[in-house]
C-alpha cells in the first residue's frame, strides 16, 4: 500500500516540479486524489510522518540559538499575534455562527476560542521547507519567522499538557538537570562520530531516544524533546554538517507527513465551503504578523517576506482540533476543515513565496511608508567603497577565492555573507567581510557599485545566486559576473542570464575559481 502512496507522490511531485512549483504542492495534491479513491492512511504511513517532523524539529534546533528567541522582535510579535489572530478568528466564527451557517452555528464561544487558537498557529514543515530551498534559513528574516515558529509550538505544547491533562512527572526533573551535565559527553560522542554513515545515525538516535523517548517519558511533549536537543548541539561545530547529512533522510520522510494531509481530509461539501471561508481570512493573519514585526524596526522587507514565509495554517492547528475532537468540544468535521485549510494554504504560499522578493518590488513604495526610521544593527546599510572584487557567500568557496585574490590584492577585495556568525569568524581573522542579503532588493539601492568591476556569485543555493543576480541587473551593475553552480544546467541557466563565465562546484575548489577570475579581470 505505501509502495502505492509513494509512487503517486512522486508522479505529483514530479509533474509540479515542471511547473516550477516546489513538489510538496504534488504531494498535497497525491494525498487528495488518494482520498478521492477511497485510500486511507496506514499505520506506517503515520509512523514515517512523525518521524520526519521530529527530525525536522531536530533539524531546526541544530541551526536555532536560545539568543535568537529572547530578542523582542521574535517572542514580543509571536505573542502579541496568537492573542489577537485567536480573538479574531474565534470573534468572526461566531459572527457566521449568529447568520446560522453550518458548522460555525454548532460553536459556543469557547469552542470558537479554542478553533480560532488553532488557526492561529503557522507551519513550521511549510515554512522550514520554503527557506531550505530558497537558502535563506540564515537569513534575518528566515530566522524571524523560525524564532515566532518556536515561540508558537511552546504555546502548542503548553496547550497539549493542559488540555490532555498530561503533567509532567518526576523524570522531567532529572532531565532538566541531567541534559546540562551531560552535554560535554553529547559533544564528545558527536567529534566521535567523524563523518561517515554513524554521523546521521547519530542524529537519529539523538533526536527520537535521547529526545522525543525521553521527553515522552518524563511526561512533556516528544517533539519539544527532539527540538530542545537540537538546540543543546547548535553551538557546536559540527552542527551543520550533521543538519546536512539528515537532509535526505528528513525529506523523503515528510514526504508521508504531506501525504497524510490529503489522505485524512473528510471531503464534505459542507467541511470545503467553511475551509474556503477561512482561507479568505488568511490575508489578515499575515498582515498582522507584517504589522506586528515592523513595529520592532524591522525594515519592509524583512517584515514582509517573514509574513509570507507564514502565510499558511498549521500542523499544529491539526493536533488541537484532533485534542479538541476528542474531549467533544467540537465535532470531527472541524478537523477535515483544518486539514483542508491546511493543505488549500500550502498550495497558494508556495508561488507566492516564490515569487516574495518580485511582489516587495511591486508593493515597496508603499510599504516604506510605514517603515520603521531606525534599524536594527544586522539591517544597517553596506559600505563597499574602494572595493575592486566582492564574494557573495563566504563558504569554503568563497574563503578559497577570498585569500587566493587577497595575496595579490588585498585592499580591493571584500567578502559578503547573510550569516552573522559567519561573518564574525571572519572579522576575527582579519578578512573584510560584511553582513548582507545579496537577494534583498534593497540591499542593491542601498549600495554604491560604481567602482565594482567583478561581482563572483558563490552562494550555495542556485536559486540564492540567480535572485541576486537578478537584482545585480536590475540595479544597473555592468561589470563583471562570475558564479559557481553545482551542476551543467545549472551553468547553462546562469549563462543565459549573461554571467560571464561559471563554476562548476564540484569540479574546481575555490582557488581555482579566484585565479580563473583574476585572469579575466587584470589580464
Amino acid at each position: 500500500m505505501e509502495l502505492i502512496y509513494f509512487a503517486t507522490a512522486f508522479v505529483c511531485g514530479f509533474a509540479v516540479y515542471q511547473l516550477r512549483l516546489p513538489p510538496l504542492i504534488g504531494f498535497l495534491l497525491a494525498g487528495f486524489a488518494l482520498n478521492l479513491y477511497g485510500y486511507k492512511t496506514t499505520e506506517l504511513l503515520n509512523t514515517l510522518a512523525s518521524l520526519g517532523v521530529t527530525l525536522l524539529l531536530f533539524s531546526i534546533g541544530l541551526k536555532l540559538k536560545v539568543s535568537n528567541l529572547i530578542k523582542p522582535q521574535v517572542w514580543a510579535p509571536a505573542s502579541m499575534h496568537i492573542v489577537l489572530s485567536s480573538t479574531l478568528f474565534s470573534g468572526f466564527m461566531l459572527l457566521l455562527g449568529a447568520l446560522a451557517l453550518p458548522l460555525f452555528n454548532e460553536l459556543t464561544w469557547q469552542s470558537a476560542l479554542l478553533v480560532g487558537f488553532a488557526f492561529s498557529f503557522s507551519s513550521t514543515v511549510f515554512a522550514v521547507k520554503v527557506l531550505e530551498e530558497r537558502g535563506e534559513m540564515a537569513s534575518l528574516h528566515g530566522k524571524i519567522a523560525i524564532g515566532i515558529l518556536v515561540m508558537q509550538d511552546i504555546f502548542a505544547v503548553i496547550f497539549l499538557a493542559i488540555s490532555t491533562g498530561k503533567a509532567p512527572n518526576i523524570w522531567a526533573l532529572a532531565l532538566l538537570v541531567g541534559l546540562p551535565i551531560l552535554r560535554p559527553v553529547m559533544f564528545w560522542v558527536l567529534n566521535r562520530s567523524k563523518h561517515g554513515e554513524l554521523l546521521p545515525l547519530f542524529g537519529f538516535f539523538f533526536a527520537l531516544i535521547i529526545g522525543y523517548q525521553a521527553f515522552e517519558f518524563a511526561g512533556l511533549k516528544g517533539d519539544l524533546g527532539a527540538l530542545i536537543i537540537g538546540m543543546m548541539f547548535a553551538s557546536h561545530k559540527k552542527a551543520g554538517e550533521l543538519s546536512k547529512s539528515l537532509l535526505n533522510l528528513k525529506d523523503v520522510l515528510l514526504v508521508g507527513f504531506f501525504l497524510n494531509i490529503g489522505l485524512n481530509a473528510e471531503l464534505t461539501s459542507h467541511a470545503v465551503i467553511v475551509a474556503l471561508i477561512l482561507i479568505l481570512v488568511l490575508p489578515i493573519k499575515v498582515a498582522l504578523y507584517y504589522v506586528l514585526t515592523n513595529v520592532f524596526k524591522l525594515r519592509a522587507r524583512t517584515s514582509l517576506l517573514s509574513a509570507f514565509s507564514l502565510a499558511n495554517y498549521s500542523e499544529f492547528g491539526l493536533i488541537v482540533c484532533a485534542v479538541a475532537a476528542t474531549s467533544n468540544m467540537i465535532t470531527s468535521e472541524w478537523l477535515a476543515v483544518m486539514a483542508i485549510a491546511v493543505s488549500i494554504t500550502f498550495i497558494l504560499a508556495s508561488p507566492l513565496n516564490k515569487r516574495s522578493n518580485e511582489v516587495y518590488v511591486k508593493i515597496e513604495h508603499w510599504l516604506l511608508k510605514f517603515e520603521s526610521d531606525s534599524r536594527l544593527a544586522e539591517e544597517l546599510p553596506v559600505n563597499l567603497n574602494d572595493t575592486k572584487i566582492v564574494i557573495f557567500g563566504m563558504g569554503r568557496i568563497g574563503t578559497g577565492a577570498y585569500e587566493t585574490i587577497s595575496q595579490t590584492h588585498p585592499n580591493l577585495v571584500a567578502g559578503i555573507d547573510i550569516k552573522p556568525d559567519v561573518v564574525d569568524k571572519h572579522i576575527k581573522r582579519g578578512r573584510r567581510v560584511l553582513l548582507a542579503d545579496a537577494t534583498d532588493p534593497d540591499f542593491w539601492q542601498r549600495v554604491n557599485h560604481s567602482h565594482v568591476g567583478m561581482v563572483m556569485l558563490a552562494m550555495p543555493k542556485h536559486m540564492q545566486n540567480i535572485f541576486a543576480l537578478e537584482q545585480l541587473r536590475a540595479s544597473g551593475y555592468e561589470g563583471q559576473v562570475t558564479a559557481i553552480a553545482n551542476y551543467p544546467d545549472q551553468q547553462k541557466e546562469l549563462e543565459d542570464m549573461g554571467v560571464d563565465s561559471t563554476y562548476n562546484f564540484y569540479l574546481e575548489a575555490g582557488s581555482g575559481f579566484a585565479e580563473h577570475v583574476k585572469q579575466k579581470l587584470f589580464s
